[in-house]
């Protein structure tokens, strides 16, 4: 809870977040996650049970589920879209939620998702149960299903800590392994180290999976660098060394794990998998014995050892695993399989064949793709069908399954299917990669050789074709070589080619059009509005040259004369679609909103396709408070875009940053990318986004590459280096800055920032002396001046700091000069100077909001609760839709018991309905004001958000142990105070954690 504002890493005081406006230097410039069964040693029309082994599969109950799942995917799209909205929760669907959150508890899953169906068919936004809803269809087998949950619980702002893991492994299940390290809400970078290990670990099994081994293991490693001690960094090599066939190291590394958990099941399980895979059944047989004795209801073990008991003549013992297995994992397809080989051993082929149709029934409705990368479910499907005399339906899991175990005994079935098609060449293919690996194969080779005699081979040829086309002498090409200049970085010399081409030949429109861009870009308004004059001239009946006389001279300010050029174009042509999109614009800017509504309207009826129309229908939603459908209006431009069309993509990308959505700004961001990999505002775009979602790695990459496509450009160069500073990249700001200087050595922006990044580097001599170079060359500038305080203030030198500072705001009096001296002069004297010099200008400035909220965060955090209140009063009632303030006052009239603080907070979330602070607030405040059920509700979401967070924790704490949840309030508090963090509550919150223990 607390006062939210700009700036970098806020600070938290007495349950509010302060902060001020940086304008200084730096602004100027495992649900199935089985690995492959152990060889197969025999091979008759079935596989022997032996061949069934593997890393853990739990809760395998893809199948009949699966076919659930389709509700629960049209439920969860339907909240797609939607933005998150903590005010508007329903306490119906918050009881909904505490009920299905107890089901959950008590291992109720069904009854879970059906509470939490009823809780979304309230309220689709509740962050909470989106995210109950993803864990609890994960643990029923629904595992696309749980995939869109956990997808909308970061649509609508969770905390990418709390979902990574979980949707990771649905990822997984799917078999969509590639999204583990390609996603971007999967990058490791910012996550906490324990979620980094479990990525780590989802990574090491997705490498495995396609065959990756050294990612894998290198994977593991990586994990092992944050938690040497953690049994599962090591039980995850094992299943990779197994499928390897390197068994010392498998051996190794599962006796590593059973040193560190001597008492660990699943250590145990693993030993067994090695033993089996190596072939020593009996060594098996006992580490099983081992697993279940310490975890009677130990699902691997249980399959494996009852497929060991069947080949080593034992049908009782193992009729009595698979009973057992029939009550813990009823859905489990070995285990039909395995009844089915009972069955056949006993010559009882009417329940061999049930038992094989239940393995079809259980593994047909999945989706190929969940399972293409487990072997065993894929071998196990292909031998039921076969088994059953469905060979086209064996074929597709025996291929999929092929190509992961090429030298499996399972080819010789493959072929037989392949050789009956007739599919000849394949089955070739087949028969010769498993005669690689198993050479002496007398079956394969009879195979094989049937085969080749009824060989044929086919050779297809390739030809290319060149075209060339030649340029001649001409006016346009003229013109093309105008702009190829200018877009080969020499822009003077392109910019001087067109003009000569369009003042010797004035109906070279091309030409013309080419300058009248350049100069509409540059902001050359005058030079804009006589090239148009000209082409208009020349073409008094063209329409569209009227057009862009009107927006020339609207960028020169004059609207009257803008419209005047719009409505002579619309009546040359009144279905100019640009004139009257121009139209709108000047209604939109100048508030006559409904008139600008029904021309765009008009517009979108003649042609529901014009991607210009959608952009300023959502800049006119956007206006009018309707953020949702400009967000629609946007997407629906951007999709209709074509392969080269940019513009969309930036104001999407732009909305989204805009907004708080950096996931969403990511993709946009992603978009642009594949269009135009090498369009520096694309990539500094891309890095923006990155830098949004946390991913300062990423950023730095792309920001790197960025600089070559900027080249010598000195603004563009100063906004990379910003962008650098902000991914924490100090020497790639400094690169940019050199090429920036190397350009316009006397660029003020990059001196100054220059100056800053020394400072940055800990090189203060340096900073220092190009400051004093700037003051040199520029005496009646601040900025100098600044940057000598901040070098002071760096140094710990208060008084020379307050000195520059002052003067800095003598020779340059703003905002900026006036709040660096005051954040110098806060610490002085309980704050007073800095008081007296805020209020001093906000005498002289009374509109100056930015000094306003400052003055008001000073107030708020010296307890002077009736100034702070007033200064925030002043701000909101000229700037209604300020969040932070909106926030900040409402936590000032909690602490004034003032009962307006509800409404104050509601209106700050309704602004920025992401902000985890400002949902905490809500939260809060409803708590103390009694209302209990809502104010879990917030909190949960806030902290779904911001898992970090130690307020959040601690006050969703207390609103738990309120409600008799102590349990999981314990844990809140746990986490909130653990490494000794501290908050303003932490006495509270260790006070409270004491008797809940």
């Amino acid at each position: 809870m607390g006062l939210v504002g700009e700036g970098a890493a806020p600070q938290r005081r007495n349950g509010l977040i302060l902060s001020f406006s940086r304008q200084s230097p730096r602004a100027l410039a495992r649900t199935i996650a089985a690995a492959p069964a152990a060889s197969c040693a025999n091979m008759t029309t079935r596989f022997a049970s032996s061949d069934l082994p593997g890393t853990p599969m739990r809760n395998f109950r893809l199948s009949g589920s699966l076919a659930r799942s389709a509700t629960h995917i049209l439920l969860c799209v339907s909240a797609l879209g939607c933005a998150a909205s903590a005010t508007a929760a329903d306490p119906k669907a918050s009881k909904f939620f505490e009920d299905a959150l107890v089901r959950y508890e008590k291992k109720d899953i069904e009854g879970a998702i059906i509470q939490l169906k009823n809780a979304l068919q309230i309220d689709p936004n509740m962050l909470a149960v989106q995210m109950l809803l993803g864990r609890a269809l994960m643990k029923n087998g629904e595992v696309a299903a749980a995939e869109v949950a956990f997808l909308q619980a970061l649509r609508l702002g969770v905390n990418r800590a709390e979902v990574v893991v979980p949707l990771g492994q649905a990822f997984l299940a799917q078999g969509k392994h590639k999204l583990i390290f390609e996603q971007q809400q999967l990058l490791l970078p910012g996550l906490p180290a324990p979620v980094q290990l479990q990525m780590l670990l989802l990574r090491a099994s997705a490498a495995s999976d396609l065959g990756d081994v050294r990612g894998a293991l290198r994977a593991i490693d990586d994990a092992r660098v944050i938690d040497l001690r953690a049994p599962e960094v090591w039980l995850a090599e094992v299943p990779i060394r197994i499928r390897a066939r390197q068994f010392k190291e498998a051996t190794a590394a599962a006796d590593r794990a059973l040193s560190l958990a001597p008492d660990s099941a699943e250590a145990r399980y693993q030993s067994g998998s090695i033993l089996h895979a190596q072939g020593d059944l009996k060594g098996a047989i006992s580490a099983y014995d081992r697993t279940i004795k310490t975890s009677a209801d130990h699902v691997e073990a249980l399959v494996s050892r009852a497929g060991l008991l069947i080949d080593l003549g034992r049908p009782a013992d193992a009729a009595a695993d698979l009973v057992t297995l029939k009550q813990v994992a009823p859905d489990d397809p070995r285990a039909a399989y395995l009844r089915a080989l009972l069955a056949e051993r006993n010559k009882d082929f009417a329940t061999a064949n049930a038992a094989l149709k239940t393995v079809t029934e259980l593994l047909d409705p999945v989706p190929l793709e969940f399972i293409r990368f487990r072997p065993q479910l894929l071998m196990l499907n292909g031998l039921a069908h076969f088994g059953l005399g469905q060979r086209e339906k064996a074929k597709q899991y025996l291929e999929y399954y092929q190509r992961i175990q090429s030298g499996s005994p399972a080819a010789k079935l493959l072929a037989q299917i392949l050789l009956a098609e007739p599919n000849v060449p394949r089955a070739i293919d087949v028969l010769e990669a498993y005669l690689k690996g198993q050479p002496g194969d007398a079956q394969a080779m009879t195979l094989l050789a049937s085969a080749y005699m009824t060989l044929g081979r086919h050779a297809k040829a390739t030809a290319l074709m060149q075209e060339a086309l030649k340029a001649r002498e001409t006016p346009e090409m003229r013109t093309v070589l105008g702009m190829s200049l200018i877009r080969g970085g020499q822009a003077a010399d392109g910019v001087s080619e067109l003009d000569a081409v369009f003042r010797k030949n004035p109906g070279q429109a091309q030409a013309g059009l080419t300058l009248f861009g350049l100069y509409m870009r540059s902001g050359q308004s005058a030079k804009a509005v006589s090239v148009a004059e000209n082409l208009v001239k020349q073409f008094p009946l063209n329409a569209g040259y009227f057009n862009l006389l009107g927006m020339a001279r609207g960028q020169a300010g004059d609207g009257a004369a803008a419209r005047t050029a719009f409505e002579r174009a619309l009546k040359i042509d009144s279905s100019l679609v640009a004139a009257q999109i121009n139209v709108a614009r000047l209604d939109i800017a100048t508030k006559a909103y409904d008139a600008a509504a029904v021309r765009l309207t008009s517009v979108l009826k003649a042609n529901d396709k014009t991607a210009e129309a959608m952009y300023e229908m959502a800049v006119l939603s956007e206006r009018k408070g309707l953020v949702a459908d400009a967000q629609r209006w946007l997407e629906k431009a951007n999709d209709l875009s074509t392969p080269k069309e940019l513009r969309w993509g930036f104001a999407l990308l732009e909305f989204f940053l805009r907004n708080g959505q950096p996931d969403l700004a990511l993709q946009a961001a992603k978009r642009l990318n594949a269009k135009a990999p090498e369009d520096l505002q694309v990539l500094m775009g891309y890095g923006r986004a990155q830098l949004a979602i946390g991913d300062t790695v990423g950023a730095k990459a792309t920001l790197t590459g960025a600089t070559r496509f900027a080249d010598y450009n000195a603004p563009s160069q100063v906004e990379l280096a910003l962008l650098q500073l902000r991914a924490n990249n100090p020497d790639g700001a400094a690169y940019s800055l050199d090429k920036a200087l190397s350009g316009q050595p006397d660029f003020l922006p990059a001196m100054a920032l220059m100056a800053d990044v020394e400072l940055r580097k800990n090189d203060p001599v340096k900073a220092e002396k190009r400051a004093r170079d700037i003051v040199a060359k520029h005496p009646q500038r601040a900025v100098g001046y600044s940057l000598l305080g901040d070098i002071a203030r760096a140094r710990g030198q208060t008084a020379p700091a307050i000195d520059n500072y002052r003067r800095a705001h003598q020779v340059e009096p703003s905002s900026d000069t006036l709040l660096r001296l005051f954040r110098a002069l806060a610490p002085q004297d309980g704050g007073k100077p800095a008081l007296q010099l805020g209020e001093a200008w906000i005498k002289s400035h009374p509109q100056d909001i930015a000094v306003r909220k400052a003055v008001g965060d000073a107030y708020a955090r010296g307890g002077n609760l009736a100034a702070a209140r007033s200064n925030y009063e002043f701000v909101i009632k000229a700037a209604p839709d300020d969040a932070d303030v909106l926030n900040n006052l409402a936590n000032v009239l909690l602490r004034q018991k003032d009962p307006t603080a509800i409404k104050l907070a509601e209106q700050a979330v309704a602004k920025r309905p992401s902000n985890a602070n400002a949902i905490d607030t809500l939260g809060w405040i409803l708590f103390q004001n009694g209302q209990t059920d809502r104010a879990l509700t917030m909190l949960r979401d806030a902290r779904l958000r911001d898992p970090l967070n130690p307020e959040i924790r601690y006050h969703l704490a207390v609103v738990l142990s309120k409600t008799g949840r102590t349990r999981e309030a314990r844990e809140e508090l746990e986490a909130a105070l653990k490494g000794g963090r501290q908050f303003d509550d932490v006495a509270e919150a260790q006070q409270l954690l004491k008797t809940l223990n």
